[in-house]
């Protein structure tokens, strides 16, 4: 059996509890693929795994996109050879090492590096899922609360790709990053409703919650109804509202994967920023994810 480096974590804590061990190769299984990782994002949920909040297993290890060069192929699949450079998703939360097996996947656009593409599963999925669940398929106006973050930003694009009007809520140092996505900026602060009306008198349309930062009965009574809410991040809230709790276990929009590459080439979606640490660095990768400081994804680079 041979042996990778992977991130680690044996007991809950704070980055100090982030260890980089031997572990035995895997191996893929039916319908999937394994790659030399080379690049592997780091998402909120590393953070809340570490420090207990999710699954009370241990030990656990990390990382649920990456991106890499095919090195072995299961049984079943097609279309995809040794050696081509592909990005995708690992369902056992096992990105964060030398290789990985992908469940889903897609190739990389030949302009792109490794660390530009391994940001984008998650947070695509959860956006295009997100707005599939919405009914945002054309017209119509969407609020996107916390709309500059990986999530929120590809939401936006999306929807404005699908022919929608956004309104996104961001900080103002954000306002002229939402701009060049193609949305018109809100600030937070004390109460959404005016400034959201100054610019869409009737309210808007549908309203999706990103950012989880307890808005959902204002977002309800811009949109006139929980119906036309939805949520990523506020599950206390969903049930306390009645709101539709997205979350990935409800059918994934895996789609998007095979999509993304024409819409970043036909100059649709524009990638987010990315800063890269080496594997070996994780737990300050990870300090720097949890201050919130870091504006873009944080991918860490096995190789």
């Amino acid at each position: 059996m041979g042996s990778m480096k992977a991130a680690r974590f044996s007991r809950f804590g704070g980055p100090e509890v982030l260890e980089i061990v031997d572990l035995p190769d895997p191996h893929p299984g039916p319908r999937q693929i394994r790659i030399a990782v080379h690049a592997a994002g780091v998402s909120l949920s590393d953070w809340k795994k570490r420090k207990g909040l999710m699954d009370q297993d241990l030990p656990q290890t990390l990382g649920y996109e990456a991106a890499g060069i095919v090195d072995e192929i299961g049984d079943g699949v097609s279309g995809v050879a040794l050696g081509d450079r592909v990005f995708g998703v690992n369902g056992d939360g096992a990105a964060q090492a030398e290789r990985a097996v992908l469940s889903a996947w897609a190739p990389i656009p030949a302009s792109l590096d490794f660390a530009q593409v391994a940001a984008l599963p998650a947070a695509i999925e959860t956006a295009a899922r997100a707005l599939d669940q919405l009914g945002v398929t054309g017209g119509g106006t969407l609020l996107i609360n916390g709309a500059s973050g990986s999530v929120g930003s590809a939401a936006v694009q999306f929807a404005v790709a699908r022919g929608a009007r956004v309104i996104g809520t961001a900080s103002p140092a954000n306002h002229d990053y939402l701009r060049s996505l193609g949305a018109e900026p809100v600030g937070y602060g004390d109460g959404l409703a005016g400034p959201v009306l100054r610019l869409a008198p009737g309210g808007v349309d549908r309203a999706l919650d990103v950012a989880g930062s307890d808005v959902l009965p204002e977002l309800i009574e811009l949109a006139g109804g929980a119906e036309h809410v939805l949520t990523v991040a506020d599950f206390a809230g969903a049930r306390k509202y009645d709101v539709r709790f997205s979350r990935g276990d409800s059918g994934r929009a895996l789609y998007i994967l095979g999509e993304i590459g024409g819409l970043i080439e036909s100059g649709r979606f524009a990638l987010p920023p990315v800063r890269t640490f080496p594997l070996a660095e994780i737990a300050e990768a990870h300090r720097v994810s949890e201050s919130g400081r870091a504006r873009g994804k944080i991918v860490l680079l096995p190789i």
